[in-house]
């Protein structure tokens, strides 16, 4: 009975003798180089160029990968990615959660080591498909990307949708006008997409096929370039109605001592200045952003200065403060416990307060601690910002006509009629899925209160900045911008900035605004290119199914 013959490899060689991709170190190469280049195409360095083609690298680097040498290769993608994108954290925790040097930088290891577990994913499952046909995991490639984006985006209690693809081309006035169609997994898709061709005509090895992958590229390419070029002179103008004063405070992060409000009684006077003066009459709205400071009406001094402020300038007043509402009764008549929320509250222009948004969406390790029972050593990080509560209402308000009457630089301030707006509070204009919940319940106008001082001197605040920006593209509201030290603006709906103050000082910036209340495909339809992405990804690695083939 003659031998039986050796069965085929379930992983076959797709390159010739010789050909360095058998080995793992050019893949590895490859992965470092792609996930490097991709961290510069977003702020501070803004290469945009580079989102363009460095997941090509990774992708080629997939090329015959087993498993765990594409696991491998995804993961160091991700790593290099995550370290050169957001080595900020480390600051937050060192210096604001106040950890030991070796707990910061452990810390920072789990964050960056969890963010490269999705590259790692799309690794895997590129090189899958990849077994079955290069041109199949080519078409697979940008809705699974664009899948774990969402993912990432949702991941219980650490979901964090830091740097999207998409963000590295949001800077361009015409291509980030796409965000109003499919939203920021629209532009990631587009951008992934480009990379996934590129890639596929880097592998085909037929010349026909090649020379007709080239003509494609090549015209793809042309029609991106024409668009981004030109395509900006094409994006309508916003005509601003009112303005608004956004208030830069400039606060030291000091924490929260007790005698904070004493302390700083110069700083709050010079504040209060500059959001009474009249400069070309009176805006209807004054903006304080969220700050490092015990700022609360529970105070007394200081709900009597803010209500001052309202009444002083006749306009509404919109600022970040910390509300202590009561959690439940002691037992045996004694007072209930309070519980601090980082809140919102909006004073008419008689003081009245009537308005108030508790953030939903709390910064994990910053604004509380999750899973406490584990993490004792967490404990720590909220030390200076305190243990808050989240809200769970998507609260829309009503801002009243103020009695300033003062219009400039073709704004009308003062105008005869208020708006609907809602609140968007730090981070939480970085997750699109939920900002657009207010747009869709009749939010005109948004309103991002931040401290981006917690970032210190980093890349992190230009970036918050550019990921806030295309929440005014996707739902095509005015975004009005106040922080603590920078980024101060305002953007119109189509992603241009109206007014822009500098970072790292104290001022304020008159800044022209309008309600609107369009919807857009984006706001109706919500996110569904990362839903589409997934159904596209799940059918690509039911087909991928069977034996390979080279």
């Amino acid at each position: 009975m003659p031998p039986k013959r050796p069965p085929l490899s379930r992983y076959p060689r797709v390159s010739r003798r010789g050909d360095k991709m058998t080995r793992l170190w050019p893949r590895l190469l490859l992965a470092l180089g792609s996930g490097f280049g991709l961290a510069l195409a977003f702020p501070p360095q803004n290469i945009a160029l580079l989102a363009w083609c460095s997941l090509a690298g990774l992708i080629v680097a997939l090329r015959g990968a087993r498993p765990g040498q594409a696991a491998l290769v995804g993961f160091l993608h991700g790593v290099v990615l995550a370290t050169a994108s957001v080595p900020w954290v480390y600051t937050v925790m060192r210096v604001h959660g106040r950890l030991p040097v070796m707990s910061a930088v452990g810390v920072l290891a789990l964050m960056v080591a969890a963010f490269a577990l999705f590259p790692a994913a799309f690794a895997v499952a590129v090189a899958r498909i990849a077994r079955k046909s290069s041109t199949l995991a080519c078409v697979a490639a940008p809705f699974v990307w664009t899948a774990l984006e969402f993912g990432r985006t949702h991941l219980p209690i650490i979901g964090f949708p830091w740097n999207l693809l998409g963000y590295a081309v949001g800077g361009n006035r015409a291509l980030v006008q796409l965000a109003a169609l499919g939203g920021i997994y629209g532009l990631s898709w587009l951008v992934a997409g480009y990379n996934a061709l590129l890639a596929w005509v880097a592998l085909e090895s037929g010349s026909g096929r090649r020379r007709a992958g080239f003509a494609v590229l090549l015209g793809v390419t042309a029609a991106v370039l024409v668009v981004a070029r030109f395509g900006g002179r094409l994006v309508p103008g916003a005509e601003p109605t009112h303005r608004a004063r956004l208030v830069q405070t400039n606060l030291a992060q000091s924490g929260y001592a007790a005698d904070w409000m004493e302390r700083y009684a110069a700083d709050l006077d010079e504040l209060e200045r500059l959001s009474t003066e009249v400069r070309d009459g009176l805006p209807d709205l004054v903006v304080w952003p969220e700050v490092p400071a015990p700022f609360s009406f529970q105070n007394h001094k200081f709900a009597a200065r803010a209500e001052g402020i309202a009444r002083v300038g006749g306009s509404n007043f919109l600022l970040g403060v910390v509300e202590w509402r009561p959690t439940g009764t002691a037992e045996s008549g004694a007072a209930a416990n309070l519980a601090p929320y980082n809140s919102a509250a909006l004073l008419d222009a008689e003081g009245r307060r009537v308005f108030l948004y508790d953030k939903i969406h709390l910064v994990p390790f910053g604004e509380y601690v999750p899973l406490r029972q584990w993490l004792t050593f967490a404990k720590k990080l909220t030390a200076e910002v305190g243990d808050f509560l989240p809200g769970s209402e998507y609260k829309v308000g009503v801002t009243a006509a103020g009695r300033g009457g003062g219009s400039g630089s073709g704004s009308a301030g003062g105008g005869p009629h208020g708006g609907r707006f809602s609140v968007l509070i730090c981070y939480e204009a970085v997750f699109p899925g939920e900002v657009r919940r207010f747009v869709v319940n009749g939010a005109e106008l948004l309103v991002n209160l931040s401290n981006d001082g917690w970032f210190g001197r980093s890349g992190a605040p230009e970036q918050h900045l550019a990921m806030a920006r295309v929440r005014a593209v996707e739902n095509r509201r005015w975004l009005l911008r106040a922080t603590n030290n920078g980024h101060t603006v305002a953007v119109d709906p189509y992603g241009r900035y109206a007014a822009r103050m500098a970072p790292d000082a104290r001022g304020a910036l008159d800044a022209p605004y309008a309600f609107r209340s369009d919807l857009t495909l984006y706001a109706r339809w919500g996110d569904w290119v990362a839903w589409v992405s997934v159904a596209a990804a799940a059918a690509c690695l039911v087909l991928a199914r069977g034996p390979g083939r080279t």
